[in-house]
This record gives C-alpha cells, structure tokens and sequence, in this order.
C-alpha cells in the first residue's frame, strides 16, 4: 500500500475518491491533491457492494415493507452540502452508482487522469477492494496514492517499548498522548488550492442518483434532531462546546444531554478527527478542562480499536480476540432464538434494556452507557453469542463503525482486548437505578410505564400485581415480565466461562 505523509510529485491530472471523509475542508486526500495536480476531479461511489447487503438484510427481517436506512439518507444529505461547497470553487462532485472496484478505474481512464487520491480505509474488505482499485490502476499506468486521515494515529505509529501493538486502552493512551504534538492535530489547508477544482466533465452525467434509484424509501432521519452533512456536524459541535465542562459528570445518564451526539459525523467524516481532537487537547489544559480530558480520551478509544482491527484484521471475520474464548458454547434452540427476538424488539421485561433498543430501533441510536448495559444483558443475562448482538447493532446504528462495534462488543463479552472481565457483570436494575434514577429516559421509550414511581420503575415485577394495577399496568398485557432470572444467569455466565 502506498501510505503518503508527504509528496514530492507533481501531476497533470488527479481523481479524489471521496468515501468515509465527506467535507471539504482539512481532508487529507483533497489537499495533496490539489497541491500536487493542475486539475482535480472528485467523486463518491454508491457502492453497490454495501448497498446490496443492506437491502437484502432489511428485505429479510421485514418484506412488508420497503427498505429504510438512515445511513443512507445522511449520506445523500453530506454528499448535497459536498457537492456545493466544490462547485463554490469551480469543480463538483461526481456521485456514481456502482461497484467500487470496476468504477474508480474505469472513470479514471475515461478522465485520463494520473492519480487518484483517497483517504486510508481500515476494514479487511476494503483493504481488499483498495488492492484490486490499485491494481487495475497500475495496469493503465497510473497510481492510487493513500493518506491517513480518519485517525490521529494508525498502525504502527503508537507501540509499546517492545515495538508491539497495544492490547489495553490505559497504556496505550498515555503513549498516545506523550507522542501527541501540535503538528498531529494541525489542519490540512485544502482553502489555499481550490482554484486547482475541475469542473463537472461535459461527458459525464452530472445527475446523483436518488433515494428511490437506489432502492430505498425516506427513513425517518428528517425527524430526528440530528442535523446532518458539514454544516451539521457544526451546529452540533458549537452546541456541545457551550457544555462540555459538564460532559464527564453526565456523559453516563441517557436522559441528560451529556454526549457530542458526533458519532454519525464522524463515522462519514462530515467532520475532521483533527478539528475534534484539536478543541478537545486544547479545553483539557484547561483549569476546568476535566470534560474535554474525558471527551478526548473517548476520541483515543477510537484510535484504540482502529489500530487493533488494523493488527487482527480476524476480527473482521468474527473471530475472539483471545482465541480461547472461541470455543465458548451459547445458549441455541427455540428458546435462545425467542430470547434473542425479545432483546431486539425491547420486550425483556428490563425496563432500561428495553428503552434502550427501542431508542435504537427507532432512531438508529444508542446512548453509549447503554450500548454496554443492552450487550451485557444480552451475553451475560440470555447466554446469547455476541456476534448476533454485533450484527444487530451493525444492521441498526446510525453511527456504525465496524473497529469500535467490534471492540465494544467483545469487551461487554470479555473476549476481547481490554476487556471487561468476566465475573464483572452488568446488573440491569441496578445500571438502571444509577444512571436513570427517576425513570425519565425509561417513560420516555416505555410510556406504558409512565405512571409507575421511581422506587418501582427499574423493577416493576417486584412492585405486585395490585401495586402495578394502580400504575395502570398489568404485566404480561402492558409490559412483559423478565424473560429471565439475573442471579440464576449470572451463575451460568460464571460456569460458562469455566470458573
């Protein structure tokens, strides 16, 4: 792979492959572009290789209806902003419908162009797809040219004093913030060179294909308030900064409005990594820089496990990190499979679990604590294989990345790296009773529950069925009774794990 931090060649002609870094400004890949080539095109395949899973599941699991994902409205949205601020400089953006591999090569014949210029991607399949690009590339006598972008640092950048990749987050993020300098979070200046933007070629057809092209109808994205593409990504920052002192007090409880809600913006790069860590090293310094210090070491999680996936690309392939855990026999049958559909549609008789996957069901987002509390419940509560949790959760977020999905999971699972050990195991009342103490986030997903008080709400079982009768809840017809004991799961969790 040819991995760039500077370059020294100066080009005619060069393609930028827009892909998981939808701005315009601070890109790696447009900036070296611009720089380097008299004239520049830029383009964003709607590849097919994505698109068609994601059709295929949602035809599956509801055939009643037509195909709906949020991802991908907010993808046209950054991809409408992207195109207008080019063409505020004379170029525009290309959006093509088609398979990555074969289109990137065929446009950058039909342009003539010598290079094209795109942002390091990290996933094995798209490894792969890059080499394939690369090589059709080289067979016409041209080069595809690679840039990080999506990270501080990658790869090999950040090593224990043995030279080997981390595998816990604390020691490695104090590495990371001892090679952290000013130059790491310094803003690429793509403004000085956009005059070098090419305009829309006449024999290319400048049309985007629509959402109904490309086989999906409106999801609900317009509804939520999660604005979206680089203007978006702003208002959203500028909100967050006016309360960030707060953010390490809150962060944790769903119903206040703790966290960045950034995770979409940074998952399609309609917002740069630099500006974000930039804001966040800066306010840590600070006398009462205690959130920006908690914030960023959230940003160096993902760091963490992009740099894992780069080192264990077997992950991908739904592997454990520690192997020996790959052998871990789940619960199967009729009763897991119902189980399992209780936990995806919110119905576990956990009031906490259950508002948090209808809050994902019907926003394509989840509060970060109850990621946690909704995977533990599910692996360490049903005795469910977490890799059905990983692909539910990859199927539904909003904010899906691969590394932190897999990372995630596998540490609520305790087999992967830094992982949450397996006799810790997540109460669901009493990360219920902690972190949403009056039952404000739980009424508002569980309306039915609205009338139950603090002192049952986490637990409404315990209350009686005369107590929950006053509620104006009757269990089994208003809201499910727990579909499973917690001390007894916690028993087979411990035997599961062979202890």
């Amino acid at each position: 792979m040819t991995r760039v931090r500077h370059l020294t060649t100066d080009y005619d002609t060069g393609l930028v492959w827009f892909r998981r870094d939808l701005r315009s400004t601070d890109h790696a890949a447009l900036y070296y572009a611009l720089k380097h080539c008299r004239q520049v095109w830029c383009v964003f395949v709607l590849d097919t290789t994505i698109l068609q899973p994601l059709l295929d599941t949602w035809n599956a699991r509801r055939p009643d209806r037509p195909p709906e994902d949020r991802r991908v409205d907010f993808i046209l949205a950054a991809l409408d902003e992207l195109d207008q601020a080019l063409r505020q400089h004379g170029g525009a953006l290309m959006v093509l419908h088609d398979d990555a591999r074969s289109a990137i090569p065929a446009l950058a014949k039909q342009l003539g162009v010598e290079a094209v210029f795109t942002n390091h991607d990290y996933e094995p399949a798209a490894l792969e797809r890059d080499d394939a690009v690369r090589e059709q590339l080289a067979e016409q006598g041209r080069e595809l040219i690679t840039f990080k972008d999506q990270v501080i640092f990658e790869r090999e950048e950040i090593l224990t004093g043995q030279g080997k990749p981390f595998t816990v987050f604390t020691p490695y993020k104090n590495a990371w913030l001892k090679e952290l300098n000013a130059f790491d979070l310094k803003p690429y200046p793509v403004e000085t060179y956009l005059s070098n933007l090419a305009p829309l070629p006449a024999a290319v057809n400048g049309q985007r294909p629509t959402l109904k092209q490309l086989g999906f109808a409106p999801s609900n994205l317009a509804d939520l308030k999660l604005p979206a593409a680089m203007s978006g990504a702003q208002q959203l920052l500028d909100d967050f900064l006016t309360r960030i002192d707060s953010y390490g007090d809150r962060r944790d409880f769903p119903a206040a409005k703790g966290p960045s809600y950034l995770s979409m913006h940074l998952r399609f790069g309609t917002v740069s990594i630099r500006t974000l860590a930039r804001l966040a090293h800066e306010l840590s310094l600070q006398p009462d820089g205690k959130g920006a210090a908690t914030w960023l070491s959230e940003l160096i999680w993902r760091d963490f496990y992009f740099m894992i996936l780069s080192h264990h690309p077997r992950l991908a392939g739904g592997a454990a990190f520690k192997a020996e855990y790959d052998s871990l026999r789940w619960e199967s049958g009729k009763h897991a499979d119902a189980a399992f559909a209780a936990w995806c549609d919110g119905r576990t008789g956990y009031p906490l679990v259950d508002a948090a996957m209808l809050q994902l069901n019907q926003t394509g987002y989840m509060h970060n604590r109850l990621r946690m509390v909704t995977a533990s419940f599910l692996v360490k509560d049903l005795g469910i294989d977490w890799r059905l949790g990983e692909r539910y959760f990859a199927e539904q977020l909003n904010d899906f990345d691969f590394s932190a999905n897999n990372g995630g999971w596998q540490w609520a699972a305790s087999t992967g790296c830094d992982a949450q050990p397996y006799f810790r195991i997540f109460h669901p009342v009493t990360q219920s009773e902690k972190f949403d103490p009056e039952g404000r986030f739980i009424k508002r997903y569980l309306p039915q529950l609205a009338n139950v008080p603090p002192k049952w709400i986490h637990a409404p079982w315990l209350a009686g069925a005369d107590r929950l009768a006053g509620f104006g809840v009757t269990l089994e017809k208003d809201y499910p009774a727990p579909i499973v004991d917690h001390a007894e799961a916690r028993q087979r969790t411990l035997a599961r794990f062979g202890k």
